[in-house]
């Protein structure tokens, strides 16, 4: 969410970032709405003060005749009041509507586009692998070698449904791991945060309004999280932090859920898309300097990309273009790792910030080196997803018996080098 005094300030900037990220907002409706807003109010709170005043002048009346005079005044200016309050609730119903869909700016290095596929590569690492033989993909090499059973799964979680098993799940245990030591290295805090949310923290980090229809709700009105970023950001709701306890930087572990609500059609094979899954999640509250932002999304994309280099996977890393930005975000980064099968790159994570649009949401704040009080700035990055990553991860290091390498820095925990 961004300052109102801000969106007045800079209405132009604002529609230009709604342009950029193909949204349909109309900044002219919220200003119109805000001044609708702003009078009712400024109208109310004279008629209250009236009410109050009177209170003392009814008391003080010299006569009976000119206590009812006031009286039978005080009734209109009550009931005048009753319908500018009611009027209130439905403007700022709307007013609350528009500003939760007031899109944050994209910082100038993002690309124009309408979608995923003109995202601009900047990055492009590691030696596609050349295989001797014809390689299978990871739906084939998994059920051979008993690590998944997709037609059980399907039968027991319907579609998308997948069972690990076996050498899969001491594979997940062994990535877990290794990204445990390799993030707590990089001074994240390791959190294991309540995946079911109220939907407060839904709204705070910018999931709410636009993406209810792919969120898992409960009976009692809460949602399954997509993930850890989002009761993460709830952590610090409605606090101060001082500044020389900042970054926070925190490593979210969690299952993850994810309806997939339209793509239906997209994926339909194997690990690629699932409704649920574990991921691992970097998260940092910052002070609120761009500069600072910027270093830290700088960071937090290199600590996945470094990730993956020790694993020894080809990916490369893309500059999210204004049509591909979430509505709260200022610049994102994807990497893909290349899936040999397939011939072509698959997203693995994402790393995002977004100034204060979260934080102003969620009412996080610190005091400044003047004791000024500012809403922190927040960023997150997928740290390591899994079962997506053995999409990768299995196909690249396929044999040709059809047994998978394990990279080095997985086989001190996963305990040998191949699995067959």
């Amino acid at each position: 969410m961004l300052d109102i005094k801000f969106i007045r300030e800079n209405k132009e900037i604002i529609a230009q970032a709604a342009k950029k990220k193909h949204l349909d907002f109309n900044v002219d409706e919220l200003i119109a709405k805000d001044e609708e807003r702003k009078i009712l109010l400024q109208s109310s709170e004279k008629k209250r003060a009236l009410q109050n005043s009177a209170n003392d002048t009814i008391t003080q009346a010299a006569t009976p005749e000119e206590r009812s005079k006031i009286i039978s005044e005080m009734k209109i200016v009550k009931a005048d009041l009753e319908n500018d309050e009611e009027k209130l609730k439905q403007v700022m119903i709307d007013w609350q509507r528009l500003m939760l869909n007031t899109p944050n700016i994209p910082d100038m290095s993002v690309p124009d586009g309408t979608g995923d596929a003109e995202n601009m590569e900047v990055k492009n690492w590691g030696e596609k692998p050349k295989f001797q033989f014809e390689p299978k993909d990871h739906v084939e090499l998994m059920t051979a070698l008993h690590m998944a059973d997709f037609e059980r799964g399907s039968k027991v979680h319907g579609f998308r449904g997948y069972f690990l098993t076996g050498e899969a799940v001491k594979l997940y245990f062994a990535i877990w791991n290794y990204a445990l030591d390799f993030y707590s290295k990089k001074d994240f805090i390791p959190v294991i945060p309540p995946i079911i949310v109220r939907k407060l923290n839904l709204y705070g980090t910018g999931y709410l309004p636009q993406g209810e229809e792919d969120m898992y709700k409960t009976q009692d009105g809460d949602y399954l999280a997509g993930t850890a970023e989002v009761p993460l950001m709830g952590l610090h709701a409605d606090e101060v932090l001082s500044l020389n306890e900042m970054p926070k930087k925190y490593l979210g572990f969690s299952p993850c859920y994810r309806r997939e609500a339209g793509a239906h059609g997209k994926d339909v094979r194997g690990l690629i898309r699932v409704n649920e899954f574990y991921k691992f999640e970097q998260v940092v509250i910052c002070e609120a300097l761009h500069e600072v932002s910027v270093k830290y999304h700088e960071e937090i994309n290199r600590n996945i990309e470094e990730f993956i280099e020790t694993l020894g996977i080809p990916y490369r890393t893309v500059i999210n273009c204004g049509g591909d930005l979430g509505l709260g975000q200022v610049k994102k980064y994807d990497i893909e790792l290349w899936v040999p099968k397939e011939g072509k790159y698959r997203e693995i994570s994402s790393a995002s910030y977004f100034h204060d649009f979260q934080t102003r949401r969620l009412n996080i704040r610190y005091r400044d080196a003047e004791g000024k009080l500012k809403y922190a700035h927040s960023l997150n990055s997928t740290a390591i997803p899994t079962p997506r990553i053995l999409v990768s991860l299995i196909e690249n290091f396929q044999q040709a018996d059809g047994g998978i390498r394990v990279p080095d820095v997985l086989a001190k925990y996963f305990g040998k080098d191949i699995i067959e």
